[in-house]
């Protein structure tokens, strides 16, 4: 894959994750409008972590950064690729429908795990019933992670990136349905109670919905899975061995997750301020951070199993450059302007200007985070494709003790934020492991001199950006607080911020226009 063809498939993830990312800020503002930060509100969003917890742990990082490597390597062979494919599923769906019924019976246990602080409230109750309807979902979203890494393998994006956004129309309408009375009254003694059972179900239907459109795309490429027996064979046992590691780093992943959704559920609010925080940054971290983590796995895997060196260093580079070109700036404006961008998105209904305030630390202390994960998706491969997913492991147990440290030894002190804080240090401390890890990878794993320079006038670009940004917020304040202006306040502030930047990169070269026509043009 040149690296114009790699840019290519980044814009192809990136627009459909963006898509997906906008319905999903329509789907939390109509949560915020209808349920704000109130016990169903945080018992959903517990609820729903639950099985996302664990299909990243199964799926998405474990299992397919283990499988996407070795399956690349076999797509020059079909029937090879077919049968290994078809093992893997078969195994994967064994695992899950079993975890799924322990978890269903255990879910008491799991709630305890995740948000303790619910104990001997409402709260614990509503996310025990709320988790048991929505774990089903990992049955079908792991399964349909595994679809998406075949089709990532054989180079069609466009379906496995589109499928989150049938979640997001889902729950959408899920939501419309609840607060139209369309189907009753609910519960009385419980405010959204309906709501929150029209979400969890919602949710279900969602999973099925995107393991149906990642099945039929594979089956018209040939891939015909079934459920049959699973089996044990060498290719089987290596894909194991290479995923145990990797299991193990997802899991200290989701337990540097799980300390800190425990240390919001001891704050009454908190854990919803954290989720509508977490939306907002993980919309670029989505739109730009996965799409090189997805189009980038496979690409490297065939060009190191190929001992294409200089193939290797372009396309880790491209993706690098590509990725902070767009990544620092929006730090920068998650951090110089969270006020503004949370209070007219969610600022309504059942969301208070407290709920505001608390929600926009959580974003700027995020958004300082920012490129140490999307730089996370861009070095992770770098031994993933080399089939090494222990080093990852060790490196991931360092962030896990930072992460811990700080967010629970700083809790006592400043609250919440002590959360927020700790993901965002435990991911640069990541990201300086990954780096020099990869210094004795040889030249395949190292940024070329163009993106070096490139990143210093990125640096310098931003910051001039975020400089305009700020007089342009201070310009706009009271605008921004009148109800029937934010929006046009809200959306010239971005606008007068991505000129801003443009017209920076122009004048430094931190990213040119000719670069992005190149790649568009594929």
């Amino acid at each position: 894959m040149r690296p114009i063809r790699l840019i290519a498939g980044f814009f192809t993830v990136g627009a459909w994750t963006m898509a997906s990312r906008i319905l999903g800020f329509v789907r939390d503002i109509l949560l915020a409008l209808t349920l704000g930060t109130g016990p169903v509100a945080e018992a959903f969003l517990v609820a729903f972590s639950l099985p996302n917890m664990f299909r990243r742990f199964f799926a998405e990082g474990a299992f397919n950064m283990a499988f996407v490597p070795m399956f690349s390597k076999r797509v020059a062979d079909p029937e090879d690729a077919r049968a290994f494919a078809q093992d893997a599923f078969s195994g994967l769906a064994a695992v899950l429908v079993s975890f799924t019924l322990v978890a269903i019976l255990a879910m008491p246990l799991l709630v305890l795990a995740m948000a303790s602080g619910f104990s001997g409230d409402v709260r614990f109750d509503l996310a025990v019933g709320f988790g048991r309807v929505a774990f089903v979902y990992i049955l079908f979203i792991s399964l349909a992670a595994l679809l998406s890494g075949v089709l990532n393998a054989l180079g069609h994006f466009a379906a496995a990136a589109a499928a989150p956004v049938l979640l997001n129309i889902i729950l959408i309408v899920a939501l419309l349905l609840a607060e139209s009375g369309w189907c009753g009254a609910g519960t009385p003694d419980i405010e959204g109670y309906r709501t929150g059972q029209f979400l969890v179900w919602g949710v279900v239907l969602a999973g099925i919905a995107q393991f149906t459109l990642l099945y039929l795309t594979t089956r018209r490429l040939g891939f015909g899975f079934t459920l049959t027996r699973p089996g044990f064979s060498p290719d089987m046992r290596h894909l194991v061995a290479v995923a145990v590691p990797a299991a193990l780093a997802g899991g200290v992943v989701q337990i540097n997750l799980l300390v800190g959704r425990q240390v919001a559920s001891f704050f009454d609010g908190a854990v919803a301020w954290l989720a509508y925080a977490d939306r907002l940054y993980q919309l670029p971290l989505g739109v730009v951070g996965i799409a090189v983590g997805v189009v980038l796995l496979p690409d490297l895997s065939r060009k190191l199993a190929a001992s294409d060196i200089s193939g290797s260093q372009a396309a880790l580079s491209r993706a690098g450059e590509f990725a902070l070109a767009l990544t620092i700036p929006a730090a920068v404006a998650l951090v110089v302007i969270p006020g503004p961008i949370v209070s007219v998105l969610f600022e309504r209904g059942a969301f208070g200007p407290e709920d505001t305030a608390a929600t926009a630390l959580a974003v700027a202390i995020y958004g300082a985070g920012l490129p140490a994960f999307v730089l996370q998706k861009v070095l992770q491969p770098l031994y993933f494709a080399r089939e090494d997913t222990k080093t990852p492991f060790r490196y991931a147990l360092w962030g896990m003790g930072v992460n811990a440290l700080v967010a629970i030894g700083f809790a006592p002190f400043i609250g919440f934020t002590a959360a927020a804080i700790g993901t965002t240090l435990a991911a640069w401390v990541m990201v300086a492991l990954l780096w020099f890890g990869a210094r004795d990878m040889g030249t395949a794993s190292q940024f070329d001199s163009r993106f070096k320079s490139r990143l210093a006038r990125q640096l310098l670009a931003s910051a001039s950006m975020g400089l305009i940004l700020w007089a342009a917020g201070t310009a706009l304040s009271e605008a921004l607080q009148t109800p029937l202006w934010r929006y046009l306040a809200l959306a010239g502030l971005i606008g007068v911020g991505g000129l801003a930047w443009l017209l920076a990169c122009q004048i430094t070269g931190a990213l040119r226009l000719s670069d992005l026509k190149a790649a568009m043009k594929r």
